[in-house]
């Protein structure tokens, strides 16, 4: 069969590496690039013809599994994802006696949390697999530098945007929950696409209806204030047209407090708790606005949650959505609205 990119290691720095997957009847691996020591390497190889075998790898979906390597963590955290170059596909397609290459992909961490980068190295294996179609990279000026450089591009964009804005980082916090379009200036390449990143992972995408999210961004770029602005041409970034919350500060001190252990695992475990809880509170005041629709007792509980959780001012806008086509709650959304103004709570 035909060849295929990679790298790995054995010191537990992160580490990727990459090989041919095999026929149906043959699962032996040819291996490409690593940066893992021979003994590891074989290790991993075995792990993942293993998985081959049990037809355990389904084409551009990665999986993670913690394996058992001869390296001084024993265990590690391992990322491997299967695809194959789509402009060859194309050609076994139209010739039957063509067999399209295929590659596995390995990514090696300190623990099972890569896991929750899942998605993002999906992508980053997406983009691998596009630029390998489109362009011919080689290995050596292409494939090899990118696969390395593979925890810097994919795990750590939330970290560094943490460590650029500090306390600033609530009021790109309420951007992202807010559906506040966000507008970067004055940036190199790479901050401008870490904190495009950091949006979009901080966002409710995905976890509010589709309709509804469409919606709020269109409700949000027709208000007075419409994208906040990100200015970096200083050595902090500046903000324009930016708001924020009691909620969003108080996950900014969470953000800013995991700063001091620099685990990029651990800020987007805080990323992601943070959106559960937005996700939560949402449901309750869905749930209190229902009550609210033939309990005015209710109606009051209403109230004061919205006082209480600290992100009224976004909630009531999400909610307001969804319930545009319902008389009977929107009426209850237009008196909590016309409560919120008079007591100027947000």
């Amino acid at each position: 069969r035909s060849s295929q990119q990679g790298a790995g290691s054995g010191d537990g720095s992160p580490s990727s590496a990459a090989a041919e997957t095999p026929s149906s009847e043959d699962f032996s691996l040819s291996l490409l690039d690593t940066n893992l020591p021979a003994e590891a390497e074989t290790e991993l190889r075995s792990f993942i013809a293993k998985r081959l075998t049990k037809g355990a790898l389904f084409e551009g979906m990665g999986n993670v599994a913690s394996v058992g390597l001869s390296i001084p963590e024993c265990k590690v955290g391992c990322y491997y994802c299967r695809f194959q170059q789509e402009n060859l596909l194309e050609m076994a397609s139209l010739e039957s006696d063509i067999n399209a290459p295929e590659y596995v992909v390995c990514f090696l961490g300190g623990s099972e949390k890569e896991d929750t980068f899942r998605l993002e190295l999906d992508k980053y294996i997406q983009s691998l697999k596009i630029n390998l179609g489109l362009k011919q990279k080689t290995l050596e000026t292409y494939v090899n530098p990118y696969l390395r450089s593979w925890f810097e591009n994919a795990v750590c964009p939330i970290q560094r945007v943490v460590q650029l804005f500090q306390e600033k980082l609530a009021f790109l916090l309420h951007a992202a929950l807010s559906y506040t379009p966000v507008e970067v200036k004055n940036a190199d390449e790479r901050t401008e696409k870490d904190i495009s990143r950091f949006v979009a992972a901080a966002s409710l995408q995905g976890l509010v209806q589709e309709g509804t999210m469409t919606s709020l961004c269109i409700a949000m770029t027709e208000e007075q204030h419409k994208s906040m602005i990100v200015d970096c041409s200083g050595p902090q970034p500046q903000l324009h047209n930016a708001g924020s919350n009691r909620f969003c500060e108080d996950w900014m001190h969470a953000f800013v407090n995991g700063a001091e252990g620099g685990n990029p695992f651990l800020f987007r475990q805080i990323l992601e708790n943070f959106k559960l809880k937005a996700i939560q509170d949402i449901n309750n005041l869905k749930r209190f606005i229902r009550q609210a629709e033939m309990n005015h007792y209710a109606l009051f509980k209403c109230y004061m949650f919205l006082k209480n959780c600290g992100s009224g001012d976004i909630l009531l806008k999400i909610v307001k959505v969804e319930h545009a086509e319902m008389p009977e709650a929107r009426n209850v959304v237009t008196v909590l609205e016309e409560f919120m103004r008079e007591t100027s709570v947000a």
